[in-house]
């Protein structure tokens, strides 16, 4: 079976409103099942002896971006301007994956850093849990902790800002 036929049973699959099709030759084995907003998710097994590089299936397309809040009044944009221009001088240690960010081990703990804290590279500075596995993350950089931008215990997503850090 070839992507254009996998490709094709995706499609099938998603439009006739079944929830699951699994097809078994001596070759290979596919079990397709839609999920909740009708995108099939595609499991594809193929024994050691027929082995072939996965071939991708094409994405679904990406929701359209939420409308632009609106704009705030001239005095704020200045201001922020200003916190924006300073921030330039600080690195930016950002979230490597999607999860719930802690700033410590567990509740009892101390923060792994605080404001102020000199960290190295390799330290460990706060934990991101994803999909039950508890991920240590380690400072990339060397300076002093600036500021701390996510709050603990609340979800974060890909890249987004965790801390700023004074690298002088």
């Amino acid at each position: 079976m070839d992507l254009n036929q996998i490709q094709s049973l995706i499609k099938f699959v998603s439009k006739s409103g079944v929830n699951e099709v699994e097809l078994e030759t001596k070759d290979f084995k596919i079990n397709i099942k839609t999920t909740k907003a009708g995108d099939p998710a595609t499991q594809v097994m193929m024994p050691a002896q027929a082995y072939m590089p996965a071939q991708p299936v094409p994405a679904a397309p990406a929701p359209a971006p939420a409308p632009a809040a609106p704009a705030a009044p001239a005095s704020s944009a200045e201001a922020d301007k200003a916190k924006d221009e300073d921030n330039s001088k600080y690195i930016t240690v950002k979230s490597p994956m999607i999860g719930t960010f802690y700033r410590s081990a567990n509740p009892e703990s101390d923060a792994f850093v605080n404001v102020g804290d000199e960290i190295s590279a390799g330290k460990v500075i706060c934990i991101i849990e994803a999909m039950k596995l508890f991920n240590e993350i380690e400072a990339e950089v060397s300076g002093k902790i600036v500021k701390v931008l996510a709050d603990d215990a609340s979800p974060v997503e890909y890249d987004q800002p965790l801390f700023l850090v004074d690298p002088s």
